[in-house]
């Protein structure tokens, strides 16, 4: 006789898991899982959107519907907490990104004889899965596959991998792929002819040294709270727009009406030239390029945002520069903000808003925080890498002792 197991949650890499720890890819809550390893779809177990799902690494949970995906996103971070002793705080609900919203991506390339591949890798391989559809992919960005095909299929060496960057920019498509030559007149030629057909905001080639510009018309810029600013190569971006929206909605509902804001890990000005609107911004921010780019903008759009070339890991702030602010945002890399919590702790700022994408560092930082006597008052999660394990959150905290 068949044994068989219901999957009762989904782990944190994205398999099903039973009663008894058993792991199981490609299930979803509510799943039968026979002995021989055979899945019964449940009611909670949505068609794949994607012709490549199971093969592509880009995408781990399309087999989740809504609600399921909802739950593995909320629970990542419950379980963070949990591991820090720090019971689940009050949630907003999840916000999840639209199929074909990604406005960045980094894909691979090959040639082989005419023949050019391009996707993302398969699953834990660096086999390039041949992208016929994207189901998360911005149509702007799935638009330009089958002209790379093209171009590629001249100026890619045999057997070479090329790495191509695609963000989409106020003006469109900023693309930078390394892997190719372009040191003749006819491959020069090409490539501005590729763009120019393609209609494309700025094409740059890295060959070892750094993207070099080879085209753009009219200077690239993402805006931001209002304010076009220009954007450096590499530079980092949420992934959708909406996400975006969403985590500025819950960073200015965080923030309040506090006076002046410090934003910690500010990059491009995501959260600063938002907050900036009504009030005072300091920004801190250890790339260079990012920061300046911040700081032309503002003073162009004359918005209140004193900028400092600061590595917060290195010199976080002070305990007596962090009380001269009424709230504190931070948005670190994924190793968190250890050092700068420790400082917050020992602080009198009244709120604290922190947008994560780990959720580990982030309950680590947490508890930093809560020990110094701070309280979360809300945690709004967001699921803007639609179908992958990457979760990302915006957390209000609020000291213990203060009275609005």
């Amino acid at each position: 006789m068949t044994e068989t197991a219901e999957i009762i949650r989904i782990a944190a890499r994205g398999d099903g898991v039973t009663a008894d720890g058993r792991h199981v890819p490609f299930a979803s809550v509510g799943d039968v899982v026979t002995s021989e390893g055979v899945i019964l779809p449940g009611l909670r177990h949505a068609a794949p959107a994607c012709p490549h799902f199971g093969d592509c690494g880009g995408c781990q949970l399309q087999h989740l519907d809504d609600e399921s995906y909802k739950d593995f996103v909320r629970d990542r971070i419950i379980t963070g907490l949990g591991a820090q002793g720090i019971a689940p705080p009050p949630f907003a609900p999840v916000h999840l990104s639209p199929p074909r919203t990604r406005r960045r991506a980094s894909l691979k390339a090959e040639r082989r004889g005419k023949k050019v591949t391009i996707g993302f890798n398969a699953g834990s391989s660096h086999r390039i899965v041949d992208m016929v559809d994207c189901a998360i992919l911005h149509p702007a960005l799935f638009a330009m596959i089958a002209p790379l095909r093209r171009l590629l299929s001249t100026t890619l060496p045999e057997k070479r991998v090329a790495n191509i960057t695609m963000t989409l920019a106020d003006q469109g498509v900023d693309m930078v792929i390394d892997g190719i030559k372009a040191d003749t007149l006819a491959a020069a030629e090409g490539l501005s002819d590729f763009a120019d057909a393609q209609k494309i905001a700025r094409l740059s080639i890295d060959d070892g040294f750094g993207p070099q510009t080879r085209w753009e018309p009219e200077p690239v810029t993402i805006t931001f709270g209002g304010v076009p600013v220009p954007l450096p190569h590499n530079s980092f971006l949420q992934a959708t727009l909406d996400g975006e929206a969403a985590l500025v909605a819950a960073v200015l509902a965080s923030v309040g009406d506090a006076g002046a804001v410090a934003d910690l890990f500010c990059g491009l000005g995501t959260f600063a030239l938002a907050l900036s609107t009504t009030r005072k911004v300091y920004a801190a921010e250890a790339g260079r390029d990012s920061g300046m780019a911040l700081k032309m903008a503002a003073g162009r759009a004359q918005r209140q945002v004193f900028f400092e070339h600061r590595d917060l890991y290195r010199r976080p702030l002070t305990v007596a520069e962090i009380n001269r602010f009424g709230a504190i945002v931070l948005d670190p890399p994924r190793s968190g903000a250890e050092e700068q919590c420790r400082a917050l702790a020992e602080s009198s700022v009244p709120h604290i808003a922190y947008v994560s994408c780990n959720p580990a560092t982030f309950a680590r930082d947490a508890k930093i925080l809560v020990e110094g006597g701070y309280r979360i008052e809300m945690i709004s999660p967001v699921g803007q890498f639609r179908w992958s394990t990457h979760v990302e959150l915006a957390a209000a905290f609020v000291k213990q002792d203060f009275q609005n």
